[in-house]
C-alpha cells in the first residue's frame, strides 16, 4: 500500500467541524490527502478546533468547485454508500473494499469519496465511482457521522499497512498504466456519440443503457492501450456511418 497514492475526497461538506474531525481521523492513521469538493463554510475556525493537532492536514487540503477536478487524474475510485441503487453496482464492506484500495494504491491514484451529511454521494457521482464501499450498521439505526465513516475506512488501511507483508497487487506487472478517470469520462462521451450515430441508442429514451455500460467498463477496468483501441474503433465506425449516409445521398 502507498497512502501517498491515496486520496479522502470530501463533496460539499455542510459543517466546518466535520471537515476538522475527518482531519484528525486521518492523521491517526497516517493518510494526509484531504480534497475538499465545493465545502459550503471553509476555512473555518471549527475546522481547526475540531481538527486538533491535525491542522497541518487542513492547511495543505485541496479546495477545487467540482469532483471531476478532485478525481480527473485518478485511475481507482471508490464512492461510499449507504442505500441500494436502482442498478446494483459493485459493492463491499470497508475491510473487503480497504485490501482492494491498498492494491490499487501500490500503482495507480486512488479516491475515497464521501458525500454530503445529509444525503451522501448522488447517483451520477456514484455511477463515476469503480466500487461502491457500504459500512454494514445496526438496522434501527444506520446514521454515521462524516469523521465517523472516515476513521472505519482508515482504520481499515492503517490495518492493512501494519502487516509485515505488503498485500499483494491485482497484477504484478501490466504493460499499460490503467486509464484515469478523466479518460473514462472522455470514453463514455465518444461511446454515447457513437451509439446514437449507429441509432443503437435513442436520445429521447436513453433508459439505463449508458449506466449499464459504465458498470461494465468500471468493472473490467480499463488500461490506456485498451481505451486508445475501443476510441479508435469508435472513431472508425463513425466515419464508415458517414460514408454510409453521404453515400445515399
Amino acid at each position: 500500500m502507498n497512502p501517498d497514492n491515496i486520496r479522502f475526497v470530501l463533496v460539499n461538506t455542510t459543517h466546518p467541524g466535520n471537515i476538522g474531525g475527518v482531519a484528525r481521523a486521518m492523521k491517526n492513521m497516517g493518510l494526509r490527502r484531504l480534497y475538499l469538493v465545493a465545502p459550503r463554510d471553509f476555512p473555518n475556525e471549527q475546522a481547526v478546533w475540531r481538527a486538533a493537532s491535525a491542522t497541518d492536514l487542513l492547511e495543505a487540503a485541496v479546495v477545487v468547485p467540482s469532483l471531476e477536478e478532485a478525481i480527473g487524474d485518478c485511475q481507482f475510485v471508490v464512492g461510499t454508500s449507504a442505500r441500494a441503487r436502482r442498478i446494483p453496482w459493485p459493492l463491499m464492506d470497508a475491510r473487503h473494499c480497504a485490501q482492494r484500495i491498498a492494491e490499487a494504491s501500490a500503482r495507480e491514484q486512488v479516491a475515497v469519496l464521501f458525500g454530503r451529511e445529509d444525503r451522501g454521494l448522488t447517483n451520477d457521482e456514484l455511477k463515476v465511482c469503480n466500487l461502491h464501499l457500504n459500512i454494514p450498521t445496526a438496522a434501527d439505526y444506520s446514521s454515521l457521522n462524516l469523521a465517523m465513516a472516515v476513521q472505519i475506512v482508515a482504520y481499515e488501511l492503517r490495518m492493512l499497512q501494519s502487516v509485515a507483508e505488503r498485500p499483494a497487487c491485482e497484477v504484478d506487472e501490466w504493460d499499460a498504466p490503467f486509464a484515469s478517470r478523466e479518460n473514462m469520462e472522455r470514453f463514455y462521451t465518444h461511446l454515447e456519440e457513437a451509439l446514437v450515430d449507429i441509432e443503437f441508442l435513442d436520445p429521447a429514451a436513453p433508459r439505463q443503457l449508458m449506466s449499464r455500460l459504465r458498470r461494465l467498463y468500471s468493472r473490467v477496468r480499463l488500461d490506456d492501450m485498451e481505451l486508445n483501441i475501443l476510441r479508435g474503433i469508435l472513431t472508425e465506425t463513425q466515419k464508415w456511418v458517414r460514408r454510409g449516409r453521404e453515400s445515399g445521398r
